[in-house]
């Protein structure tokens, strides 16, 4: 074991921020900056010597050292982020009958507006998070939402129906960074045991973008316009970008200790430094092949991603196909306007943040678990919340469904509106927090990405026939029906609980107790 250090950092006593406990350590100096950085000869899989860059002891730098309060700063930019594209992703479902009317086309085709934002976010992650993983996060949070905000220019200004699809194709696109990064920005700086509140956090923030829109796009397409809507929503992202730009730092502590090899090849003239991210590197094909071909495949064949991923996948194709049914209870039965049709959505706000008000003692359970060591903590363990809390979303249903009657009053649908969400926030989390412990660190990736394949693709089509289904079966039976198939999806954590271990000890992917 050794240290390099230079520059203005050689001033610094070396045993401020020891990297092994030996007496003498062989130290490297070179005249340009570089902070105290342990090194260690090894050999890599080729057998060929090299020098093995790591952290000092309290390295400043190290994104894990750094204070909680510059660490709460990031998780709110990146769920800030999360949050507007939740919000472009469903206002524009209020502007576009108005849409269709100026542009001359039919309201399925405008519907075609959500269908190709989500099936772009389905489907560009599988491609995508291998560059996204190669190139850092800074500059792929900073250019993907520079050009998502350049986006609503086109969607503000578009003159024809090939416009504004192609512009949310791209809003899509650029919005769906945030799902392929930000799991992995909060364990660059979270330990294990502490990544269970912020990833709350980001589900919450998820889905409350997604389903808080209508409250306000209603009264600002009502007021002056679809063009104005998505330019006022342009123009709110433009504060986020200067914070973002200026605010968010590198937070993969690989990349920094890229930078220090790199540094010590050019002051030293050996090419022999490298940092364990160099070591754990895959090829662009490898990572291609886990993104995509591996998370289909998994898809496929793991009964685990494909249970939770249809239960995920439906309680996200309710989420949008409410975006046509509140209009059709609202506006078309009771004849609201469509300001004041949007506001039962305050309801579907209120259920999602007692989901992840509630999601917390779920969280204090499974802390209580891991440390009385008692036993070993299981990925079961994340089932307690949805054994109770997914329950909700049928309740939910059921309730709506028998409030649909014109005659009843509007308290009725407004008030089943929060069990939905709070059951779609239970099950949004502990899908994913329950499919991340079941396949561990190599093959969580891409179960998780298999999943938000099919969790986007359903959510796509649901605003595709979603009002044809309540005009043309009867709000009252459609809503029944929806009841039904979500009272049977109810019954999977309880199935999980007992037959988890038993799935898991049969698969070869997933960990085994």
């Amino acid at each position: 074991m050794g240290i390099a250090v230079g520059g203005r950092f050689l001033r610094e006593q070396e045993d401020s921020a020891p990297c092994a406990h030996e007496p003498s350590r062989e130290t490297i100096r070179i005249a340009a900056d570089l902070a105290l950085t342990c090194t260690e000869i090894t050999h890599n899989k080729d057998g060929r010597e090299i020098i093995l860059l790591s952290f000092a002891s309290g390295d400043p730098e190290n994104p894990f050292n750094w204070n909680v309060h510059r660490r709460r700063f990031i998780s709110a930019l990146l769920c800030l982020m999360t949050l507007f594209v939740g919000l472009a992703t469903t206002a524009f479902s209020s502007g576009i009958d108005r849409m269709c009317k100026d542009l001359n086309v039919s309201r399925e085709l405008g519907q075609l507006g959500l269908f190709t934002f989500n099936i772009t976010c389905a489907i560009a992650p599988l491609f995508l998070a291998p560059f996204c993983e190669l190139a850092g996060r800074r500059v792929v949070y900073v250019g993907a939402y520079f050009c998502f905000t350049l986006m609503f220019v086109g969607l503000a200004l578009g003159r024809n129906i090939a416009t504004i699809l192609v512009c949310r194709a791209l809003l899509g696109l650029f919005g769906s960074v945030g799902t392929i990064l930000v799991g992995g920005t909060f364990s660059d700086m979270y330990s294990a045991e502490e990544m269970a509140r912020p990833m709350a956090l980001f589900s919450f923030v998820a889905i409350l973008g997604t389903v808080a829109a209508p409250i306000y796009a209603g009264f600002i397409d009502e007021a002056i316009g679809w063009r104005w809507l998505e330019g006022i929503q342009g123009l709110s992202n433009i504060p986020l970008l200067i914070f973002v730009t200026l605010g968010l730092p590198e937070t993969r502590g690989g990349l920094v200790l890229r930078k220090r090899a790199m540094t010590l090849a050019t002051a030293t003239g050996v090419h022999s430094f490298v940092s364990h991210m160099d070591l754990e590197a895959k090829s662009v094909k490898a990572l291609l092949h886990e993104s995509s071909v591996k998370a289909i495949h998994m898809l496929i064949t793991e009964p685990v991603v494909l249970v939770f991923g249809l239960w995920i996948g439906f309680a996200w194709f309710i989420t949008f196909l409410f975006l046509s049914v509140i209009p059709i209870t609202f506006q078309d039965k009771r004849g609201w306007n469509e300001g004041i049709a949007g506001l039962p959505y305050i309801s579907l706000c209120v259920g999602t943040t007692v989901g992840y008000l509630a999601n917390f003692l779920q969280i204090r359970h499974w802390t209580r678990i891991k440390s009385t060591h008692s036993r070993r903590v299981v990925p079961e363990d994340r089932l307690y919340g949805v054994l109770y809390g997914g329950s909700l979303l049928p309740v939910g249903l059921f309730m709506y469904s028998f409030t649909q009657y014109r005659g009843l009053t509007w308290v009725g649908p407004t008030l089943s509106l929060a069990p939905i969400a709070t059951g779609i926030f239970f099950i949004f989390e502990s899908c994913y927090s329950y499919t991340a412990d079941c396949y561990g660190e190599d093959n969580a990736g891409s179960a998780l990405a298999g999943q938000s394949f099919l969790r986007n693709t359903m959510g796509a089509v649901a605003p595709l026939f979603a009002a044809q289904f309540f005009h043309n079966v009867g709000s009252q039976y459609a809503g029944l029906i929806l009841a039904l198939v979500s009272s049977a999806m109810a019954c999977i954590p309880y199935l999980m609980f007992k037959y988890g271990p038993v799935l898991r000890q049969r698969s070869s992917l997933a960990l085994h107790d």
